[in-house]
């Protein structure tokens, strides 16, 4: 089992870890320009982008816990179905977002209070990149599909592949053809569409027997019946996302607030969890894969040994992550600045960075089981019982301690998060343990 779960979790975090370098060399390709505000512009359009697309991962999430189960059930027709519905509905909100694109664009930009030179910029960023919206959000639905296949070492090369086609093109349109930062949006459709490409290739070479001329028509595929029960499951994990969105957003607000020193530390400090959730989403994925793969083969004891196995690989590294950052996330943090200021005010609340290993892992192990046996109504509502209490507590009490307030009340919406979802599916759902 251990080897089951290690196969799916290593490319996954391979695939999570060249995102942010992804945004590094972009950054990198306009910095050179020469007009800061091109950087100002590929940081607001990025967050734009970013929030618009996380609201959608429950077509990644939603799509790999449908697969899985239809692959445990060996049921090739309906994992054929899982990918038809996803991209249908990938296409339709990829409409909405062309239709909608310049009230989202305004609205954006208003939220973020941008310079009207880094304003302008980030609109010509945001109407080349917009044209990549059905590759992303059908890449969503790719993704999910491959894990719930048990395949997670497809996605990592699709990846891959067009991180280095980004890459390429990006420097190619702004070096090769003066195109600025629109060479730089250009490089990232032609990769995402790329993406699109290659998972195309791979469905057809590798699972082409799952699929005839009349897949898209067949009856039954995009029944309301079966609809329903698709839209449900992502509801429930478009509504937690929205959750997670709003207390990361509160998080950053009320960092602001308390001035620009504070507001570095803590977003120095939450990399420190983003690096984390790196490796744990890995192994959450594969909870995504195995758990859907056993929950639909209704084999409970291989089920029972899959979660077994996760928790203990994320106790492991729960442990691992929080010595290190005991030990050296003074050292880690100094990667990111050499300001003493800030590394200073750091030290003070190192303390709240060593605790989000503990307060953090159980949530993520569950949300991949959840999402793989699709028992997302638990998912959804430990995130709104974890969200309330994250609001509640700040702004009752915690607001009145500062920084140190905020850090605790983000760290109970952390550790609640994992506690609810396993205080629920326990009795509920996972009786057995």
């Amino acid at each position: 089992m251990n080897r089951k779960i290690l196969a799916l979790a290593i490319p996954n975090i391979i695939s999570n870890i060249t995102v942010p370098l992804l945004g590094m060399v972009d950054l990198g390709i306009v910095g050179r320009l020469g007009d800061d505000a091109l950087i100002g512009g590929i940081a607001v359009g990025g967050a734009v982008f970013n929030f618009l697309y996380w609201n959608f991962g429950f077509l990644r999430m939603g799509t790999s816990g449908f697969a899985a189960q239809a692959y445990g059930a060996r049921d090739l027709r309906e994992a054929a179905g899982v990918l038809v519905r996803a991209l249908s509905v990938a296409g339709l909100v990829a409409l909405l977002l062309w239709i909608l694109q310049q009230p989202l664009l305004e609205g954006a930009l208003r939220l973020m209070d941008g310079s009207p030179q880094v304003e302008a910029a980030a609109r010509r960023y945001f109407r080349v990149r917009i044209w990549a919206a059905p590759a992303t959000l059908s890449l969503y639905a790719f993704t999910g599909w491959f894990i719930g296949m048990q395949n997670s070492r497809i996605p990592m090369g699709i990846s891959i592949g067009i991180n280095l086609i980004n890459i390429g093109c990006s420097l190619a349109a702004v070096r090769g053809f003066g195109m600025g930062i629109e060479g730089v949006a250009l490089g990232t459709v032609a990769a995402q569409w790329s993406g699109v490409a290659m998972a195309l290739w791979v469905v057809r070479r590798y699972y082409g027997r799952f699929f005839d001329r009349n897949t898209w028509r067949r009856s039954g595929v995009l029944s309301w019946s079966v609809m329903r029960r698709f839209f449900q499951v992502n509801r429930d994990i478009f509504l937690r996302t929205v959750c997670l969105v709003s207390v990361f957003t509160y998080f950053t607000a009320a960092s602001a607030g308390m001035g620009d020193t504070l507001l570095a530390v803590n977003t120095l400090m939450l990399q420190l969890f983003t690096l984390f959730s790196y490796m744990m989403d890995g192994f959450a994925y594969a909870g995504e894969a195995l758990a859907g793969r056993y929950y639909g083969a209704g084999n409970r004891p291989m089920l029972h040994r899959a979660v077994r196995g996760l928790l203990g690989w994320g106790t492991a590294l729960m442990l691992l992550f929080t010595v290190v950052y005991g030990v050296a996330g003074g050292r880690i943090l100094a990667l990111f600045t050499d300001s003493p200021a800030i590394l200073a005010t750091a030290g003070d609340y190192a303390v709240w960075a060593v605790l989000v290993p503990a307060c953090s892992f159980l949530a993520f192990l569950l949300d991949g089981i959840l999402v793989g046996i699709t028992a997302t109504a638990v998912m959804r509502n430990a995130m709104f019982v974890a969200t309330a209490l994250f609001f509640g507590g700040y702004l009752s009490v915690g607001a009145s301690f500062g920084n140190a307030g905020l850090w605790s009340a983000f760290l109970l919406f952390l550790f609640l998060r994992g506690a609810v979802q396993f205080g629920l599916s326990r009795r509920q759902i996972l009786g057995w343990m």
